[in-house]
């Protein structure tokens, strides 16, 4: 298998671990995940392959709708996230849920 593949490869299972991650409640599981497309992300991005090699670029417009799910669905739970925080700061901490499970 070509470098370019193993690494989107890579990518993907990334993406599908931070998509499992997001549907827990456990920040250091979903930070360490982010942390983990980030990694591969740059991988792909280093290795250039996909720019000329057609498989490769084949394999990333694939998982390119993945990762846009990813971005979209981080950015809604971050803003959830928010909103929760905003209301234990206007309400206090007796009347509003914790944001993650301890």
């Amino acid at each position: 298998m070509p470098l370019g593949l193993a690494a989107l490869d890579h990518l993907r299972t990334a993406c599908e671990d931070l998509r499992v991650a997001l549907d827990g409640s456990d920040a250091t599981a979903i930070d360490a995940a982010s942390a983990r497309l980030g990694q591969a992300a740059a991988a792909v991005g280093a290795i250039g392959a996909w720019r000329s090699e057609p498989a490769v670029a084949d394999r990333l417009k694939a998982i390119a709708p993945m990762l846009e799910t990813a971005r979209v669905r981080t950015r809604v739970l971050s803003d959830q996230a928010n909103q929760k925080l905003n209301m234990l700061a206007a309400h206090g901490a007796q009347n509003a849920p914790l944001v993650y499970g301890r």
